[in-house]
Order: C-alpha cells, then structure tokens, then sequence
C-alpha cells in the first residue's frame, strides 16, 4: 500500500515544529507550557546584551587571528606555506569561555615574556622558536580554539530564542536578528583589523595580545548583565543522546517489519513495539523504544546534511583571507606617503563591505524582494545561500587576477629571485576582500537562518554548531588542499606555487584552483537544494 508522503511529512514536521517551550525573564507561561510574550517583535531588549558580548568575543578572537600569520612568518621564523597550514589547522579547531580568558592570558605572556619570546633576527639570520616556547604559546592559541567553540554553537541560537516562531511579525524580527548579529561580529572584526593590527605591528605583540584578552572579560561581564532580560528554552536533553537511542534502537530491532497500518505510517523499527517490551513490560528503556519525535528528528538532521556539506567549501575560501591574501599584502606596496598599512589590514574591507550589505539587505533587498517572491525575508533560506556561493567564486577571481599582476610586476622588474614586495599597491586586493564580504551576508548569514529554522526546537545549538563545524572543515580542508599542492608541486628540486619567496612561485594558480572547486561546488549545492524538503513553519 502507498503513502501519501508529502502530506504527512508536512503533518509530522509540524507537530515537531510544535514542540512545547518554557521561558523566564520577560515571557510567562500558560498552562500548557506555551510562552505568552509581552511584545509583537521580539525581546530585542536583551539582544543589546547578546550582541555586544559577541561584538566584543570576536573583537578579541579577530584581534588573534587577523594577523597570526604575520606573527608565525615574522616572529616564529616560518615559511610561508608552513604559517598558512598553522593559521588554517588553529582556525578549524576554534569552532567555555574560562578556556578562552586563560588562553588569551597565556597568549600574551607568551609575547611579554623575555624566555619566552623567540630571539629577532640579526641581519638575515632568523633563529627559530626553541620547542618550549613553540609548546607554551600553541597552549594559549589552541585553548583560544577550545574556549571559542564553546561560545559560538550557542549564541546565535540563544539570540534567536529571543523571538518566537509562532508569531509572524516576531520570525521577520527573528531573520533581522540574524542580520545584526553578524552585523556585530564585524564591528569587533573593524577594530581588530585596523587599531589592534596596528599595535600589534608598530607597538609590540605584548600589548597586541593583551587588549583582546582584556576584551574577553567585558563580553562576560556584557552577557551576564542581560541575565534579567533572557527567555529561555526548556532544556530537552542532550540532542546527541537522543540520535544515539533512534540507531541503537533501530540496531536491535533491525529484522522487526515496519507496521503498514496508515495510523502507524511514522513509527520505524527505532519507534516500534517490539514482542521483547510487551514481554518483559519494558516500554521505558530509551535505547529500546524511542518516540516518534525523536525518529523524525533524525531523518531531519540527515535531509540536512547535504546543504550542510557544501558550506565546507566556501569556508575554505573564506580562510584564505586570514592566511594567502595577507601573504599577498605582504609582497606588495603597502606605504601610504610615510605610513606603512599593516597587510592584514586589508581585512578592513571585508568588514565595510558586510557593514554595507547588512543594512542594504535588511532595509532595501528584503522589502522589494518581498513583493515579488512572497517570502517574509525576501528569498528564501535556501535561496540566500545560493547567492552567496555564487558570489563566493569571484573573491578567488579577483585574487588570482591580481596576483597575475604582480608576477609581471616583478618579472619586469626583475625581482623574481628577489624575496621583497613588489612596487605594486595592496589597495589592488580591495576588490577581493569586498567581494568576500557580500558573499559572507548571503552565504553565512543564511546559513545561520537555515540551520536554526530547519533544526528541530530541541538540537537547535547542535545545528547552530554543525554549522560552525563547516567552518571548521573548511579551514581543514584549506589546509589539506595547500598541503597536497605544495607536495605536487613542490619537492626536491621543485620551487612549487607556494614557495618563501612568491615572486618565484605562483599563487595565482592557488588561487584558479580553488575558484574552480568553489564553481563546482556552487553546482552541487544547486542540485541539493531543488531536492530538499523545507520543514514547514507552523
């Protein structure tokens, strides 16, 4: 006998979306456990509180990572293919706060200390860091990665609970929330690519250090005094738990036929009664019968998946502007008259151009879209994303392009044997770090809605983290990647595209590489997302 899918998956998914919630703070309760709010858009009260203590956490984190390979190549004496593996592999890990105060404090000793300090080079001669100091200042860095990712699964989705879902004028207040937080996130990133790149490169790296650490304790301090103001959600268990009892369950009754019986249509072999449990009168044990709920929550999680795997790619895009794009900056112009521009300061442009895209996106793009496709937020999640990937192709283009350039640049100037910059001015990567930055308000901002809205209520910070594990796999992938290039071609003999010095090296093909895999992987997304099932909003 068939079954009418569709209807009934949207039935089910429903009920779930359905699922009671409990708040304190500004929301009361009814009787049945659903919140009664006291405004039609949202507690945008408390938000203040949950976007400063994320403005001034990655204030602290980008004040880190923004020039870290500026600090591995000049301070640690490493070569260029080395520091972009370290930025990437570090940056993976980062996505607790007491692990991220402490490792930032030990950052900073390990920059004021005398002993622990690598010696500065004499002339041409660059001593490397002895292996202590390598082990005490990787502590501080991977206990920044350990801390951060205790933070960033949980924030945005607890800003997003702020709202509810079953008022339609509080999920437009909702997807504008998103579009601020990452709005945020950038204003810290502002000021850690411009005054805390500078101190750090013209001041000393004791001080660069220690104005993050300092940031840290404020966004504590920022996040607890909104305490009063919080809604929360009742807490449902450990999400992972209860994936672990639908495939534990589903294990052991793996020879039990699924029921036929329309009334029974969703119960699989993890949510069926077995002879066992009306033997032994054992319907409690989790890991033998499960709830309907919990069985739909997993097939949601697996309809997810492919969309969740192709935000890998674009993240590893988006590492290169931490990693190769400075390494760009680094081998070209970067004076202004007597000034000299940190080449990680280029990163600022990325920063204007999502401080740009956000409000024109919120207050243009979505009105007039609105009108035209019906949606509350103007295109779609899925749609969101698209064009975001889409977009991401041509930060790789651009770079590529100028990097084209400045080999000509140098070979005309006959300075490819030569490991110095390039007559040629870092202002020609502004258009790549722009181009990131559009691609970031469609592509991650959307990623961000996508995932809380498709999750089921109860793993809503389990999606929200496996969001951020793409970010994770993609700096892993970006480093994979330069790894096996550098092994192809590279090697005994070989100068390879990324050698020390890039005047000899090519880069832009780097570059082209992952412009390609970034086509490719807009393509598949394309093929994913006309296959995928919404989960409807109730």
């Amino acid at each position: 006998m068939g079954r009418p899918e569709e209807e009934d998956d949207d039935v089910f998914l429903a009920l779930i979306q359905s699922e009671s919630r409990l708040y304190t703070g500004d929301g009361s309760v009814n009787i049945k456990g659903q919140p009664v709010l006291k405004s039609n858009t949202g507690n945008w009260k408390a938000c203040p509180f949950i976007l400063g203590n994320e403005c001034c956490e990655r204030l602290a984190y980008y004040g880190i990572s923004t020039n870290l390979v500026s600090y591995l190549t000049k301070y640690l004496h490493e070569g260029n293919a080395s520091a972009a593996r370290h930025v990437t592999m570090w940056q993976g890990t980062c996505y607790l706060t007491p692990l991220l105060g402490a490792g930032m404090c030990t950052l900073t000793l390990s920059a004021s200390i005398p002993s622990l300090k690598p010696v500065e080079c004499v002339d041409v001669i660059c001593p490397s860091a002895t292996p202590s100091q390598y082990a005490f200042f990787f502590t501080g860095l991977y206990l920044i990665a350990l801390g951060t990712g205790g933070i960033k699964p949980c924030v945005s989705s607890f800003g997003a609970d702020q709202f509810d879902d079953t008022d339609p004028k509080e999920r437009v207040s909702k997807g504008s929330f998103f579009n601020w937080f990452y709005f945020s996130i950038n204003i810290g990133a502002l000021v850690s690519g411009t005054l805390i790149v500078w101190i750090q490169d013209n001041r000393g790296w004791d001080l660069g250090f220690g104005i993050p650490a300092f940031f840290i304790g404020f966004a504590i301090l920022s996040f607890f005094l909104g305490t009063p103001l919080y809604r929360f959600q009742k807490p449902g268990g450990s999400p992972i738990t209860r994936m672990c009892q639908v495939l534990v369950a589903s294990f052991r009754k793996r020879d039990l036929p699924v029921p036929i019986d329309g009334s029974l249509l969703y119960l699989d072999k993890a949510a069926v009664i077995s002879s066992i449990g009306t033997e032994n009168g054992n319907y409690s044990n989790p890991w033998m019968l499960c709830t309907v709920t919990q069985v739909e929550e997993l097939k949601i999680l697996i309809r997810m998946f492919p969309i969740w795997a192709t935000g890998i790619v674009f993240a590893a895009v988006f590492a290169q502007m931490s990693t190769l794009f400075v390494e760009q900056g680094m081998m070209m112009d970067t004076s202004i008259g007597s000034f000299a521009i940190p080449p990680a300061s280029l990163a600022i442009f990325d920063v204007f151009s999502v401080m740009i895209w956000v409000p024109v996106y919120d207050q243009i793009i979505v009105p007039v879209t609105r009108k035209f496709t019906g949606q509350e937020r103007g295109f779609s999640e899925l749609q969101r994303m698209g064009i975001g990937l889409f977009i991401s192709i041509f930060p790789m283009v651009a770079a590529a392009l100028v990097e084209i350039k400045r080999l000509d640049v140098a070979k005309s100037l006959d300075l490819v044997n030569q490991n110095v910059p390039v007559p040629m001015s870092v202002f020609w990567q502004v258009p790549q770090y722009f181009l990131l930055g559009a691609a970031e308000v469609f592509m991650v901002v959307g990623q961000l809605e996508f995932f809380y809205d498709q999750s089921p209520d109860a793993m809503r910070s389990l999606c929200s983290a496996l969001s951020l594990l793409t970010t994770a796999l993609g700096n892993y992938l970006s480093s994979l990647i330069l790894t096996a290039v550098m092994c192809i071609t590279g090697g005994v003999g070989k100068i390879g595209w990324i050698p020390d010095n890039l005047n000899e090296g090519h880069l832009d093909y780097f570059f082209w590489l992952l412009g390609g895999l970034s086509f490719l992987n807009m393509v598949v997304y394309v093929v994913c997302a006309k296959a995928y099932k919404s989960k409807s909003v109730s």
